[in-house]
């Protein structure tokens, strides 16, 4: 290329075209062409500039390095003129200049450009035009970066308020979840509960992206306008989105946005693109695209979100309820906030507060415990925040309870003692219940010539539906069917060492209520056609029958197989502790933070206050327990607790039945059989009082009598069920509703015991010397002790009455609707009430 070829290019191809033609060609005439290959330096900061260049082919990139912050690099193309600034001045270069591929240069070594530019001036005007454009450039950056921060101060969200404090594995995988959204540049939606400081989590995602230093914006979705011009901005007046540029976009509470703003946030998630909102009149202007990085925070997934799957991070932040063991180190966070900002010492938190801490389940998660340890510090007067400063930390599932354990630590030394329930199991229950069944093979065989039969029919059945509102399932911790089930097992284990067979438990909690309510079927059906109350053999091979069934399921399987899902006994146990005014539960709070071990429920060595026992025996996990059915209060959980989370608490009888009960059809079952169970023992006042003969005399009639009165109840409660879902077609379904019937079964079952309780079992002493052959002078001189009649029908009458009551409140508790809306149960009750009160009362 010759010299005039040279000044055309310069006119053309750099800002050096305004120069005269006189400056061009001295110019032209000094330029050395080099072939400079890729990525090497030309230049460096800081240094005076060696010549002058001008990039006539390739390409160059120019940056300055900083300590701070990454290198901001400038890429040049042909035409570029390199250090004209630096050598017109006298300064050093301001910036770094490397090739980025193969480049052909021209250069003006610094000797002859300076003296080029002495005897041309005109070159000092071009620098000073060019710092003239340069400043230009910059007031009009600096007027758009104003604009552009007075648009986005409001919604600036300028650093993270803290990281993920926590070492429960919910705390390690959120932070993970974290990283991975921080690696690239995709959608993040981060959903969960109230309180959970999401928009916190989003800007860890920001800041811990490459993007940092770009804004990150919050806006909450609640105080957007609905077609969300705030984002999309306007014709002629840009929104958000416009002036975020590569920044990071947070849409707040999600869960808020209208259905309008909803179409256009799927729209823009799918196509990268917004349209901004004309005014009505106005032309549609065109789709623009958009650079920022959009991440929302929701109290849940959006349904059409989820839908499309458009979302490239869904991260779920875990409840704090289920991070109990992050607690502690949340807390003692919070506490080192609190007192710096108020310039006090950090107090500390006491075990037992702790431990209340622990056990409560935080629905406002970290903003109530926040508030919580704030409100806590300025009640507090000493360096220790006790149980009592933490007032409000209360579970509503756990209201109005009382730890007789913490009341009455006597009662707590009793059941973790040896006595209960072993040395009254193997030291008096084991011998008593074979002396029992002795005596009622070997004696006479008549009520009133047996002790035994006297025991099992007049004591027995009054008192543990007595006991069953007061204490539960307690029998079951002494009862001797298991006692001897327990007994076999562990001698089976001595003679024959092998592993027991593990619990089929889905199979078991299909089938095993059917099994039990079947069971019992066949023994009230062969109570009446038998006459077992008054035949003692037969009453002897019941309690032998149910406790072969214990035995030989405890030979096969582990633990208490036989007590959970198959005995009789103890399924109408379970039914009717659901109406007690005791539970035995744990601190799940304590038991998922505190405990590794599970002894209570796996068995273990003794660890600390906790004894060294065979965990639970029907396998259930004091902390789980929602039903009083699943607890025979053993009190094994009790005595294997190194924690002290163990509660026997007083409660509203039957609370569980409207709070946190979970129906079944067998129960339900079980329940109406129970109710139909007295009816059926009822069989001759039926006759009585309809003045009709109904051939109970008669085997095969008898049988067919029986089996209607047993279904009786359950039909009449169903017609009346029909009638109520015609009349209101929002109730509860009749799974749930049947549970209303519970009290009256109990009231209408104890009622017609206790004629049989109140008139018989005051005579044990003379029966007991007729079963062991007492004459008839001997047993006439022994004391009795039988109610007037007066007095059994007013406690009956009073049985019923309350029981009938605690029906209708307890029906009304399950449906939570007005009384009118559930009158056909009510009626229903009224129809079956006023008729057993007939049989027991009347006749």
């Amino acid at each position: 290329m010759d010299v005039s070829e040279r000044v055309n290019w310069l006119k053309l191809s750099t800002e050096l075209g305004r120069l005269s033609e006189k400056a061009l060609l001295a110019i032209a005439q000094s330029i050395q062409e080099q072939e400079i290959q890729e990525n090497r330096r030309i230049g460096l900061e800081d240094t005076q500039p060696a010549a002058l260049y001008i990039l006539y082919n390739g390409h160059l990139e120019s940056y300055r390095t900083s300590k701070t912050s990454a290198a901001k690099a400038t890429s040049l193309l042909p035409g570029a003129i390199v250090y004209l600034k630096e050598l017109l001045l006298d300064e050093v270069a301001e910036e770094t200049v490397i090739t980025l591929d193969d480049c052909t240069i021209w250069t003006i070594p610094r000797e002859e450009f300076i003296a080029i530019a002495q005897q041309f001036p005109e070159l000092g005007q071009a620098i000073s035009r060019q710092l003239a454009t340069q400043l230009e450039q910059a007031e009009a950056e600096l007027a758009y970066e104003r604009e552009k921060q007075i648009a986005l101060r409001p919604y600036l969200v300028p650093k993270v308020k803290r990281g993920i404090v926590g070492t429960s594995r919910y705390a390690t995988r959120l932070r993970q979840e974290i990283k991975k959204a921080s690696s690239d540049r995709g959608s993040v939606l981060i959903f969960g509960e109230p309180g959970l400081e999401k928009d916190n989590s989003a800007a860890l995602i920001h800041f811990g992206s490459s993007d940092r230093k770009e804004p990150l914006i919050k806006i909450n979705c609640n105080t957007m306008q609905p077609n969300g011009a705030e984002l999309f901005g306007r014709v002629g007046k840009p929104g958000l989105l416009d002036w975020i540029g590569r920044g990071t976009l947070m849409l707040n509470n999600l869960e808020d946005i209208s259905p309008e703003f909803e179409e256009k946030l799927v729209q823009l998630l799918k196509t990268g693109q917004f349209t901004p909102i004309a005014r009505e009149g106005e032309p549609e202007p065109e789709p623009r695209s958009y650079e920022a990085r959009l991440i929302m925070t929701s109290e849940k997934v959006l349904p059409q979100l989820e839908k499309c799957k458009l979302i490239t991070h869904v991260i779920k932040v875990p409840p704090l309820r289920v991070r109990k063991s992050d607690i502690a180190l949340q807390a003692d966070y919070y506490l080192s906030l609190l007192t710096k900002s108020r310039g006090i010492a950090k107090p500390k938190i006491t075990p037992e507060a702790l431990r209340r801490l622990q056990g409560y389940d935080f629905p406002g998660n970290y903003v109530e415990l926040e508030n919580l340890l704030n409100r806590a510090i300025t009640q507090a007067e000493g360096r220790e925040l006790t149980e009592e400063v933490f007032w409000s930390a209360g579970d509503k599932n756990r209201r109005f309870r009382v730890n007789l354990l913490n009341a009455y630590p006597k009662l707590r030394q009793f059941l973790r003692s040896s006595w209960w329930p072993d040395r009254i199991n193997y030291g008096f229950t084991l011998g008593l219940f074979a002396v029992v069944v002795v005596v009622l093979f070997a004696a006479p065989q008549t009520r009133d010539r047996n002790f035994a039969l006297n025991l099992f029919w007049a004591w027995w059945w009054m008192l543990i539906l007595i006991s069953f509102p007061f204490v539960g399932r307690l029998w079951c911790a002494i009862c001797p069917f298991m006692i001897y089930g327990e007994l076999a097992q562990k001698i089976s284990l001595w003679l024959f060492p092998r592993k027991l067979q593990p619990w089929a438990r889905q199979s078991a909690e299909k089938w095993g209520g059917w099994f039990l309510f079947g069971l019992f079927t066949l023994i009230l059906l062969w109570e009446e056609l038998w006459n077992l109350e008054n035949t003692a053999y037969l009453s002897g091979c019941l309690l032998l029958l149910i406790t072969a069934g214990a035995v030989i399921f405890s030979v096969l399987f582990e633990r208490r197989f036989w007590c959970r899902y198959l005995c009789p006994i103890g399924g109408m146990n379970g039914l009717f502790a659901k109406l007690s005014m005791i539970e035995l539960r744990a601190q799940q709070g304590i038991c998922s933070a505190t405990c590794t071990t599970y002894q209570c429920y796996k068995g273990g060595p003794q660890k600390g206050e906790g004894m060294e026992t065979g965990g639970c025996p029907i396998y259930s996990h004091p902390a789980q327990l929602q039903d009083n059915k699943d607890c025979v209060l053993c009190m094994t959980c009790l005595k294997a607790c190194p924690h002290r989370s163990v509660e026997l608490n007083l409660r509203p009888p039957g609370i569980e039945l409207w709070t946190t009960h979970h129906p079944s059809y067998s129960e339900v079952c079980l329940l109406f059989l129970l109710f139909g169970a007295v009816f059926l023992h009822r069989l001759p006042q039926v006759e009585q009082l309809f003045g009709i003969n109904l051939h109970l005399d008669h085997f095969g009639i008898h049988t067919i009598v029986s089996m209607l009165a047993l279904m009786f109840p359950a039909a009449i409660s169903l017609l009346f069920h029909q009638i109520l879902r015609l009349l209101n077609r929002r109730s509860r379904p009749f799974l749930e509703l049947a549970y209303g019937y519970l009290p009256l079964v109990l009231g209408v079952s104890l009622a017609h015991y206790l004629h049989l309780g109140l008139t018989e079992a005051g005579q044990i002493l003379p029966v007991t010397a007729a079963t062991f052959g007492g004459n008839a002078e001997l047993i006439a001189t022994l004391p009795i002790a039988v109610a007037h009649p007066a007095v059994i029908e007013f406690l009956q009458a009073v049985t019923l009455i309350g029981s009938f009551w605690c029906s209708v409140f307890l029906t009304q508790k399950i449906a939570r609707q007005p009384i009118q809306n559930l009158l056909p149960q009510h009626f229903a009750l009224v129809i079956l009430g006023s008729g057993l009160w007939k049989l027991i009362i009347v006749s």
